[in-house]
Formats: structure tokens, sequence, C-alpha cells
């Protein structure tokens, strides 16, 4: 029996399971639209191919699995690649079909093919970013590609993969034999577990350290190990720290939850990080923002701490710091290791009363710190008082999808989250626009809960289309526009150090202020929306659009404040050069952390 390839490719693609597919049409993809036409997987069609990529990366953060997003080529191609590169730095699984021109127009340049280095070749765009690119150059080669692309996905470290069809392929016939082999082979992949003797001994050394420490990062969240960290820390009472994208890993309130570290980290949560002896960091990359751009004695020192690391790609490895053990392992059989060999060395565990009081102690300080610009009534809005009314409407099983800006850095600093998977910040990229269209996917993800979107004005306005396809699709998110009409993080950051706002702030001709109405243009696409005019009006407000299960946007004008910074950033440097920096290296350490001032 003969199917067409488009036919053969979305039969494969249910019998995975995939539900979703993300895309937007296109003269190359068009025989795979009429395949998935009538297919049981929906195919949720977008304005603009970085919507699909963003939603489609949502949707893989959420199911954990490998979601799936369909571009033409070209301009479909390269308006996906921010997105698709975002999923990248961010390990998230997802395997893309791109159409592409017809095979036997290879080097001739046809209609919208990028071709100036080379035939056939535009699929070569995402190599520096997707695991694998691949072209279907035979159509008796998609089984294998396909089961190959699904497994290299969702494996190792998680990544998109790009399978590259010339449109002609898609239209060819093949004998269904052809994918007797997908029936047969597993769609699991065993994980990497930590040998035996290495979680004894990096046991030993948790245990005979005077100043232990978990440092943990994303991939702790993906690969859902919150529990084995939970048990781990909890056994040898030790303190925890995280990075911006391992938040949700562990509560926030949790007794021995530190904080975030690095440029947004506190001078507390710095006190415990540098003073450690041995710090196990797990699926993290001890990246710049979360490492004080690696100045020694601001977030870490590698000339008082011993570094193990546990990451599921051995590139990762030591990459920032000198490590006392390196191993390759998924986070939760890693930690689920260590513990059973640190109770077979330790049995009735550790604990450690004063840390857990003096953690306590910073935590209650932070929030008094904050308490009076959290309840201040002043319009526009303090972002510390729009997050306080969101925590206080939020159900804590909901979902939060944030952006770039106050939107992200500081919740990831400020805002409690209880629940493993309960936010989603974009972090290796940090692309704007990708919390209004990601969380889409979201909510396709898990209909059953509340999913929300904290985004600028600057992030909303780069793809508004997103409103477009969450009421074709009746997804019901709520999007809250925290706006200060002004790229605001780097409005601050130019203020800072060169004492003016140019090219930052939206302004008209004769410099007054300006913005779209974000929330006439939301009722001009079909979506509730209000745009709110008091402080105390916001909390009601944002309890109604949560309640009212369909699309909801809140436009919200906020005073543009900065988030609070003890760390380090080595671009403050850059821009304002200090006497005691010299190429990326403090020169007296310690004292330099207070000579920084926040933008």
């Amino acid at each position: 029996m003969k199917k067409t390839i488009a036919h053969l490719l979305v039969d494969y693609l249910e019998r995975r399971g995939i539900t979703h597919a993300f895309g937007l049409c296109g003269h190359t993809v068009i025989t795979l639209l009429d395949a998935l036409k009538d297919s049981k997987i929906k195919f949720v069609s977008v304005r603009h191919e970085q919507i699909a990529a963003h939603a489609a990366d949502g949707f893989a953060r959420v199911s954990r699995k490998a979601s799936v997003m369909i571009c033409h080529l070209g301009p479909g191609l390269t308006n996906a690649t921010t997105g698709v590169a975002n999923a990248a730095l961010d390990s998230v699984p997802m395997v893309v079909f791109a159409g592409d021109v017809p095979s036997f127009y290879f080097g001739k340049h046809p209609h919208q093919e990028v071709n100036l280095h080379g035939d056939g070749t535009q699929f070569d765009i995402y190599k520096p970013f997707v695991k694998r690119a691949w072209r279907l150059d035979r159509p008796e080669l998609l089984p294998d590609i396909l089961e190959r692309a699904f497994r290299l996905a969702e494996s190792g470290r998680p990544g998109p993969v790009l399978i590259s069809v010339p449109m002609d392929m898609f239209s060819r016939e093949l004998d269904t034999s052809h994918f007797e082999r997908t029936y047969h082979d597993s769609w699991t992949t065993a994980k990497p577990d930590l040998p035996e003797e290495t979680a004894l001994e990096i046991a030993k050394m948790l245990i005979g350290a005077e100043l232990p420490l978990v440092h943990i990062g994303g991939q702790v969240v993906s690969s859902g190990a919150s529990e084995e960290l939970k048990a781990l820390v909890e056994f040898l009472d030790l303190p925890v720290t995280r990075s911006l994208m391992g938040q949700g890993a562990i509560p926030d309130a949790h007794p021995l939850h530190v904080g975030m570290t690095g440029f947004w980290g506190t001078n507390f949560v710095h006190s415990i990080t540098t003073r450690a002896d041995v710090i196990l960091g797990v699926g993290t990359r001890f990246a710049e923002a979360d490492s004080s751009s690696w100045y020694t004695n601001v977030t870490f020192n590698p000339a008082v701490s011993k570094f193990i690391q546990i990451d599921l790609d051995p590139a990762e490895l030591g990459r920032n710091y000198p490590l006392a053990i390196a191993a390759v392992a998924d986070p939760a059989l890693a930690l689920k290791a260590i513990l059973k060999a640190a109770k077979a060395l330790r049995p009735k565990g550790i604990q450690r009363p004063a840390l857990r009081a003096d953690i306590a102690d910073h935590k209650a300080a932070f929030k008094a710190s904050n308490k009076a610009i959290s309840e201040d009534g002043r319009f526009p809005m303090t972002p510390q008082r729009i997050l306080k009314d969101v925590q206080a409407v939020f159900p804590e099983d909901g979902i939060i999808l944030t952006d770039v800006g106050w939107n992200k850095n500081g919740v990831g600093q400020q805002f409690d989250i209880t629940m493993p998977g309960g936010i989603h910040h974009p972090g290796g990229l940090a692309t704007m626009g990708f919390g209004p269209a990601a969380a889409l996917g979201a909510k396709l993800a898990a209909p059953g809960k509340k999913v929300i979107t904290l985004v600028g004005d600057g992030g909303f306005g780069t793809n508004p289309s997103v409103l477009a396809t969450a009421v074709e699709q009746h997804i019901a998110v709520v999007w809250v526009v925290m706006n200060n009409a002004a790229f605001g993080t780097i409005a601050g950051l130019t203020a800072g150090h060169y004492h003016h706002s140019f090219g930052t702030k939206f302004t008209k001709p004769d410099g007054s202020s300006y913005n779209p109405d974000w929330a006439g243009i939301a009722a001009g696409y079909g979506v509730k929306s209000k745009r709110i005019g008091s402080a105390d009006e916001f909390k009601a407000a944002f309890k109604e659009a949560l309640d009212a299960d369909e699309p909801y946007l809140l436009d919200v004008p906020m005073e543009n404040i900065g988030v609070p910074t003890e760390g380090v950033w080595n671009i403050n440097d850059i821009y304002t050069p200090k006497d005691n920096v010299s190429e990326g290296r403090l020169l007296d350490g310690e004292a330099s952390r207070f000579q920084h001032v926040a933008t």
C-alpha cells in the first residue's frame, strides 16, 4: 500500500502521540497541511513564525515532550530562527519541519530560496543552534530520520532538531512497508544514571564539608527532579541556591532554599555561596548572570570551594569552574543515588538548625524591606505591587511565563513559586516576545490550569498578533502587560551609566511619552481587555481575567523601577570602568561587591 510522504508523516506523528503542531502556511508545506486537515493533530496556525516557535517551546516545557513546529522556506525559516534558538539555549525539545524548494531546482535559485553560499543548503541556517539538521533527499529515508530526530531532541541535553523537506518530497508516494520499523522501535530512551562509586564519593564530600551547598539550574526542573532534590537536601540539611532557570525546582519558601544567585542575588545569598567549601552543581552551567560574571568571591569563589558538577551534557562540565568531580547523569537519578549513598554513610542524616534560622531571618528581612513598596498605592503602579496582587489571586498550581525585563528578573528574585513547573523563563537567549506566545503552547499542554504571562510593553509589542491565534483557537490565557512605555531594563542601564535614555523610551518627536493602547488593540482582535486606571483596581481586574475562561489582556501602567541588584554583572564595569576591574577580573575581591550601584 502506498501513501504520500505527507500522509505517512502525519500517521507517524499521530502514533507518536503528537496532539498539536504549531506553524504557518506557505506554498512548500500545503501538501503537509492537506494531510493534517483530517488528522487528530490540531494545527495551531499563527500570524508569524516566531510565535509558532515560542508556542511550541511553551508546549514542550509543560508537556516535557518534544513539540512539533511547521514552517515555510526562506522567510518562514528565518522568522522562526529566534524562537527555535531560544528553545535551543534553554534545552527545550522540538522537531521543526521546514518546507524547501523542489529538489530538482537546487542551485537554480528558485522563489524564496536562500542559497548564496551553496545549492540546496538553506537548512544550514539552523546548524549553529539545533542539535541536528537533516534534509530529506530520498523518501525512503524519512522513517529513519523521524526516529532519530525525536530521540535526539528528547535525549541527552534536550533541544530542537530540523528536518528540511523539499516540497516535491511531501507529494511523493512511498510504500507503507518502509515505516514498519517505526512500529517496533522504542520511543523512550533510558537516561544516564550516576555510578554507585561516584555517588558515594559525592556523598562523602557533602557529609565531610563544613559549609556544603547545592546549586541548581533549569535541568532540575525539566528533568522532574524536584522530589529527589528535596529528599537529599532535607536529609543532610543542605542549603540550596538556584539560577534564574532553576526557579520552581524547590519551593522558594522552602526552609533550605537560600535564593537566586548572581546579579539579582542578595548579599546574604552570596555570603553562603562564597564561603561554601563544597558546591554540588546540578543541571546548571554556572552562567554569567547567575555567577556575577564569574568574578572571584562575589557569587562563587573557586579559591575556597571544591566544585562538583552533574549535567546531561558533557560539554557543560567544567566550562566555568574547575571540578573535583564531573559526572554525566540525569539529575533525578543522580540525586536519588547520592541520597542512597548518604543514608548508608550517615543513617540519621544531619541537622543544621542555625542555618535554617539564618535563612528564615534573611527571607523575613527581605520581605519586610519590600513591604512598603509592595503595598504602595501610587499610580502608575510599582512592579512590586503588581507581583503582590498577582500572588494573592493566582492559584498555586497555575503556570506563569515571563518575558524579558522586570517581569523576569524581578519575578525570579521576589515572586515565590511553590510548584515544580510553575514558572518558565526565557533564559539563555532571553528573547523579548517569548512569554506572550509561549503562554499559548503552555495552555494547550495544560488546559486545566490557569496560564498567564507577565510581560513588558516592549516585549508584548514585538508580536501582538498572538491575540489573533488565541481568539481563533480559543486559548484562554491572560496577558499582564507591565507598561512603562520603555524598554525598561535597558533604559535604567543607560541612565545609570550615560545619564540619558536615548533609544530606550517610547516617545513622539516632541519627546512626550507614547505607547499604543494595548487594551484597545486587544479589543480590536476580539480579546476581552481592560486598561488599569488605579493601583487598587488591578487585583479585582486580574481575578476577573482569570475567571473569564477566555483570552484576556490587562494593560497595567507601571513605574520604571530597577530590580534590586547586589551581585555584579560585567556590563556595568565595561560601561563605567572601575579602578578595581581589569579585563573581567576583580582586583580586590570581596570589597568590590559593595562598590557596584544597581542600575
